[in-house]
């Protein structure tokens, strides 16, 4: 079945009265009609290898093997059609604008992600983090120029542009002292500024970290809405205060840039609290990205060995609760002045989709309007995607771009954050194989006919003669 005979989504016509979330059981396998017989074998395959836990939690070690026993362009040409083709868009302009467009036709809208983040010890200094800067200035670029979206959005880690090494001091001296948004806006804006607590070449760095974001925020006001990702949170509270001082300065109108909050952590309703007061105290916009969270094993294992608190909540249920909270939450807030507040329900959970979809019908809000919207990863869960799509939802899938050298650390971290999400695809896979199932027969029946009309004609034509 091709793209352009995928049932359209519904528009603005219909929003008035909203399906009820019961009708999204994300149990319909035609929603992978749209995908090729390929794409359907690949995906199956992938998910069948993401389903061994020893797989993905030493993907790492065995990309690395593979690689040295194949050699580059050997192992570039296995991974190229498999896990890279899955889940990144591509390398060059033109096969990310293929990609763009049949996500498009789909009715669904790219949010474009440069895989390019750093942990501890991989710093690499000024130069790298200006490369860093250039490839994410051309991300806003791609994202808003191309028509692939009437609301483009895109992904950044601060990471890519800050040292980790300076953001977790950072987040030590925010217990001690008080860094005020106004002096991070001045620094951002040229001036000299010096921090309380850090070195002259720290200061010096962060000087330079908070004017590369600036230039992020000067290309996308206006054009992109631009995502910051959390991450750990031993660099975290650096990653907000930066977030939210690029929102004192580019949300005033409307909410440009968006921060993360990780639900799986047992702080997340009140660190969006107190988010959102801050966002009233200062008069600005505010945008959410919510999602459960994806580091928990390595949480858990480094406040294991530092003595601390389990900074996750104690079980799936809790956080659910957490979601849940901080979901119903926001939804009020966007319900009262959307024009204030947004957020993408961030989630490969049918249940929160469920929710969110229900709240929204109980509160008025629209199915396609701007402050609240629904994302999963490019290369799964497309049974939510397209479905929630094909109700009139705006949904965002996260694209990936760039080469396999480029890609390969980004898919090896998200696969392993995200190894409960790949091992719990069953459904998916169920859904996949149905629709398989369902082209062989359709193959062979349509072989079959044509089998029997042949040898209806010969038996005609021997009568004949």
């Amino acid at each position: 079945m091709a793209a352009s005979q995928f049932p359209a989504a519904k528009r603005s016509g219909e929003l008035n009265n909203p399906s009820p979330a019961a009708y999204l059981r994300f149990e319909d396998p035609q929603a992978f009609r749209v995908k090729s017989l390929w794409e359907l074998i690949r995906a199956l395959g992938v998910f069948r290898l993401c389903s061994f836990p020893v797989l993905v939690n030493n993907c790492g070690k065995l990309m690395s093997f593979s690689r040295r026993v194949l050699g580059k362009r050997c192992f570039c040409m296995v991974l190229r059609p498999s896990v890279y083709a899955q889940f990144v868009a591509g390398e060059t302009e033109g096969e990310i604008a293929d990609s763009m467009q049949k996500m498009s036709s789909l009715g669904l809208h790219p949010m474009l992600a440069v895989p390019i983040e750093e942990d501890l010890g991989e710093s690499t200094g000024e130069k790298r983090y200006d490369d860093n800067l250039s490839a994410m200035l051309e991300c806003v670029f791609m994202s808003h120029s191309n028509g692939w979206s009437n609301n483009p959005m895109m992904q950044l880690k601060i990471t890519a542009l800050v040292s980790p090494e300076l953001c977790v001091k950072l987040t030590s001296l925010l217990k001690t002292e008080l860094y005020d948004l106004n002096l991070l806006v001045k620094a951002m804006d040229g001036e000299e500024v010096l921090f309380p607590g850090l070195t002259e070449s720290e200061n010096t760095h962060l000087l330079f970290g908070l004017r590369r974001l600036n230039k992020i925020g000067e290309a996308s006001v206006n054009k992109v809405r631009v995502l910051v990702d959390a991450e750990y949170t031993y660099m975290n509270p650096a990653l907000s205060l930066i977030t939210m001082a690029m929102m004192k300065k580019f949300n005033q109108q409307s909410a440009w840039i968006w921060n993360t909050y990780q639900c799986y952590l047992k702080e997340s309703r009140n660190l969006l609290l107190d988010a959102v007061q801050t966002s009233i105290n200062q008069s600005f916009c505010f945008g959410v990205k919510l999602v459960r969270g994806a580091y928990m094993d390595k949480e858990r294992k480094l406040a294991e060995k530092e003595g601390r608190t389990d900074p996750i909540h104690e079980s799936w249920e809790h956080t659910n609760d957490s979601y849940n909270g901080c979901l119903e939450l926001m939804l009020k807030l966007i319900a009262e002045k959307p024009e204030r507040y947004m957020m993408i329900v961030a989630t490969h959970n049918e249940e929160s989709v469920r929710r969110a979809v229900t709240h929204m019908a109980e509160l008025g809000l629209h199915r396609d309007g701007n402050s609240v919207c629904f994302g999963q990863l490019l290369g799964m869960c497309d049974h939510v995607s397209l479905t929630l799509a094909q109700h009139g939802f705006s949904v965002y899938k996260s694209v990936p771009y760039g080469s396999v050298d480029d890609t390969l650390p980004y898919l090896v971290r998200r696969a392993q954050e995200n190894r409960t999400v790949l091992q719990g695809i069953r459904k998916e896979r169920d859904l996949l194989r149905q629709e398989l199932h369902r082209r062989l027969k359709e193959k062979i029946s349509r072989s079959t006919k044509r089998n029997c009309a042949g040898n209806q004609t010969k038996g005609q034509v021997g009568k004949d003669f």
